[in-house]
């Protein structure tokens, strides 16, 4: 009986050790796991946060043309590394930008576009963080406007003028306008 005795503490103590390392080797598989989580986790924030310092629009590439219209260089955005920032805001940033350098737009022109029911409908609290973020040369796009009225419309200097800065035009300030008038011919 003792042999059965003995033989059986053993078997369990055996049983007892196998489950241990058993559990000794799932704990270090959910270690290891749980660590390999946190790094793919730190690897997708190193990543995301790359993708937002890649989304500055800095336009860094050799722009180096004696274009005077060609702001991209100078109408960046802010990058916006804060996760917090609504998408609708950043849409409206990007929708900003594309206005800004194709179609050479005003502060007010812009946030008129980007708020309106007859432009792209975003909240007022959206258009007002694109204009604020928005690094744009509102002086080099009063020149390009005031160019292509020039060229396209034949317009005198003070047409011109009157066309960029009314409400029912293009809304540059007057310093803009002034700028754009002062190198019209540049």
């Amino acid at each position: 009986m003792k042999k059965i005795l003995g033989i059986a503490i053993v078997s369990l103590c055996a049983v007892s050790l196998a489950a241990c390392g058993s559990k000794s080797a799932e704990n270090k598989t959910a270690t290891s796991s749980s660590s390999k989580v946190e790094k793919a986790v730190d690897k997708t924030s190193d990543v995301s946060s790359s993708d937002d310092d890649d989304y500055d629009y800095d336009d860094t590439t050799d722009n180096s043309s004696d274009d005077t219209t060609d702001n991209s260089s100078d109408d960046t955005t802010a990058s916006s590394s804060d996760e917090s920032v609504p998408t609708e805001y950043t849409s409206a940033l990007t929708t900003a930008k594309e206005y800004s350098d194709q179609q050479h737009m005003s502060k007010a022109g812009l946030y008129e576009q980007l708020t309106s029911d007859a432009g792209e409908k975003f909240s007022a609290e959206a258009g007002q963080y694109a204009i604020d973020n928005l690094k744009a040369d509102y002086n080099a796009n009063a020149l390009a406007t005031a160019k292509d009225y020039q060229e396209q419309q034949n317009m005198s200097p003070e047409s011109i003028r009157d066309q960029l800065t009314s409400d029912a035009g293009e809304k540059f300030t007057p310093d803009e306008a002034n700028y754009a008038i002062q190198h019209l011919n540049d």
